[in-house]
């Protein structure tokens, strides 16, 4: 469908100016004018609206959204260990269908049109993206050891199953995922990175999230999780690597030199009190630096706006630094960046050529008047609330606050029903 966004305020690479954009076959045509013979199919009105890049969540656990607000205050090990696996061990497949559409929800709600998940159930939980209309990149969670060779082999074998199913699809990749070197041993971390190689996937891991995760891996490897994955081959070009809030200046380095993106996680990092990442070394090193929420079982919210405003302002005050991340750069690292993560090389900027994954949004609210500097209003000033119509390969997911992919209601009442059989509330 040729559509034309007419007369809206675009936050494009050049800065935010009035102008109309033209989307033809997914794509942006025309930023400006429309050439003379482009003929709208359908036409929205961006008087009094905003136009932005579609965010890039990159690093998150869809399916988790049934646990949100059932392990609250906890220290990460109780967290992870005593409350929310527990509640993994009841989920079956269709349980992760039905969070992955509440997440799906929740994320074009807010804005958000595209992220990078790792789960279990990955068949199921493509299903539900497919259904969505979102982007996404796919990855089975995968953790094993020497103890068990058979079951860690099988994982990977479903996992790699699972791409061989699903791939080709017009807006969902797929990488291999080893959940973290304290539940992989070095072994199975070293054939999921050749496997990953051979098939031509990237990689997505936790990467020194805790202190006591630095322990662990000093006590059994004598080094740190970031020299140990790369020693394992999956410290990549193609990985992303998700917190990385425990580094060493040699650690930095080698993130760099590798070419791995660090998704940072700020509001689920401070949550389970596991600190902050050290973004303005890791960006000033030049590594490609992307923004996740996390799941909603440590961030209680899939809202990319509540994670940009608190990457804007903490480096801000740990670094004693007004100027440490930028709004402009804010806005890079939630969308352009990202898109590099999931290995898009035209998604996350408004300009001809580019993926039309787009969200408008409603200017006519207190918080974002009066408009004086619109890239400062969206890292900020916004919440979420205000995006009114979301799309994807020009594809509208979301028109006025109306679903167009997704059935709301069925979607709560199933998710609801999840939720009391694992006991999450």
């Amino acid at each position: 469908m040729d559509i034309l966004i007419r007369d809206i305020l675009a936050i494009t690479p050049d800065g935010a100016k009035v102008c109309s954009v033209g989307i033809r076959d997914g794509r942006i045509l025309s930023v400006g004018d429309a050439p003379a013979d482009f003929r709208a199919e359908k036409t929205i009105e961006g008087s009094g609206k905003m136009l932005l890049p579609g965010l890039v969540n990159a690093h998150t656990h869809a399916a988790m959204n049934v646990f949100r607000n059932s392990a609250d205050d906890l220290l990460f090990n109780d967290w992870l260990f005593g409350r929310v696996m527990p509640m993994e061990d009841k989920l079956c497949g269709e349980d992760c269908y039905w969070g992955t559409q509440l997440a799906c929800l929740e994320m074009i709600a807010t804005g958000t049109t595209s992220f990078i998940d790792m789960y279990y159930f990955t068949d199921d939980v493509t299903r539900a993206v497919d259904e969505s209309g979102m982007r996404a990149v796919m990855s089975r969670g995968l953790s094993g050891d020497k103890s068990d060779p058979a079951t860690a082999e099988a994982k990977l074998r479903e996992a790699v199953d699972v791409y061989e199913k699903w791939k080709g699809h017009p807006r969902i990749t797929f990488m291999l995922a080893p959940h973290a070197p304290y539940t992989c041993d070095d072994g199975y971390m070293t054939e999921v990175g050749k496997t990953a190689k051979e098939l031509g996937l990237g990689l997505h891991v936790h990467l020194s999230e805790s202190l006591s995760e630095m322990d662990t891996i000093r006590e059994g490897y004598g080094c740190t999780p970031i020299e140990l994955a790369d020693r394992c081959g999956i410290l990549t070009d193609r990985t992303v690597a998700a917190h990385c809030i425990q580094l060493s200046d040699s650690d930095i380095a080698l993130i760099a030199a590798r070419g791995t993106t660090v998704a940072t996680n700020p509001v689920s990092n401070l949550k389970l009190a596991n600190g902050v990442a050290p973004v303005p070394k890791l960006m000033a090193a030049g590594v490609n630096v992307a923004l996740g929420t996390d799941s909603a079982a440590s961030n209680n919210a899939l809202n990319m706006f509540r994670d940009l405003a608190l990457l804007t302002l903490i480096h801000k005050g740990v670094n004693h630094d007004a100027q440490a991340v930028g709004a402009r750069e804010g806005l890079t690292i939630a969308s352009l960046n990202g898109a590099k993560a999931m290995g898009y090389d035209d998604l996350g900027e408004i300009r001809p050529g580019m993926r039309a994954d787009l969200s408008v949004v409603d200017l006519d609210r207190p918080n974002l008047q009066p408009v004086n500097d619109p890239v400062a209003s969206v890292a900020y000033s916004m919440n979420g609330s205000e995006i009114e119509t979301v799309m994807v390969d020009g594809v509208i997911l979301m028109e006025k606050g109306e679903f167009k992919t997704l059935d709301k209601e069925r979607i709560y009442y199933e998710a609801g029903k999840v939720s009391d059989r694992v006991g999450a509330r």
